[in-house]
């Protein structure tokens, strides 16, 4: 059977979002201008009794763009 459920793409679409502005925001903190070879990965965690979470992670390489 397959499907989609709205409510957790979104959750998907927000866990993604905040994952690449962390990742921004440590890249601007080390004096990047970019970040390059962009990573997304996800895991869902179960926590027993039907419980859950979703951890996205994203990781990249910040340089310093000139020119």
């Amino acid at each position: 059977m397959g499907g989609r459920s709205n409510a957790y793409e979104e959750e998907l679409r927000k866990a993604k979002q905040i994952a690449i502005r962390e990742m921004v925001e440590e890249a601007t903190a080390r004096g990047a201008n970019a970040v390059i070879a962009v990573d997304l990965d996800y895991e869902t965690i179960s926590l027993g009794s039907g419980g859950g979470m979703l951890m996205v992670s994203a990781s990249g390489t910040a340089v310093k763009v000139q020119g």
